[in-house]
């Protein structure tokens, strides 16, 4: 049997309060499970004693059985210090491709062509009435 550490979502429409449960992980996600080791609520502020709580004994008991953290799990467990942080991808997905990023770089030089050009014509005039002026 497959064992999952995962939330079951309780709560009504828009107010979401999940509990933390071990559950056979072909179960449905609020479905039957096995044993409540805590609870998780997203509305308390995240300095909030109340918003995550965890049976950790349990949890620790669970992982030794071979049971799978979810995610979300996994990175409340690193915070709680029961499991060692892991090494997690940065995804870089709002960098834009490499075609968007040599039309930025064009559009870049035209606009300082651009504002050179406007500005010699003004320098050349400065120039010309210093000379005028001697």
């Amino acid at each position: 049997m497959a064992m999952k550490i995962r939330l079951a979502r309780g709560g009504s429409k828009k107010r979401p309060f999940y509990r933390i449960v071990a559950a056979d992980s072909r179960m449905p996600r609020d479905g039957r499970f096995i044993e409540k080791l805590g609870t998780y609520n997203p509305l308390l502020p995240k300095d909030s004693e109340d918003r995550v709580k965890m049976d950790v004994e349990r949890i620790q008991h669970w992982l030794a059985q071979g049971a799978q953290p979810t995610d979300r799990i996994s990175r409340m467990l690193e915070n709680a210090g029961v499991i060692a942080k892991k090494e997690r991808a940065n995804l870089k997905k709002a960098v834009p491709g490499k075609k968007a990023q040599d039309r930025a770089e064009e559009k870049a030089a035209k606009a300082a062509a651009a504002a050179e050009a406007a500005n010699a014509p003004a320098e050349k005039a400065a120039a010309e009435e210093a000379t005028a002026e001697e």
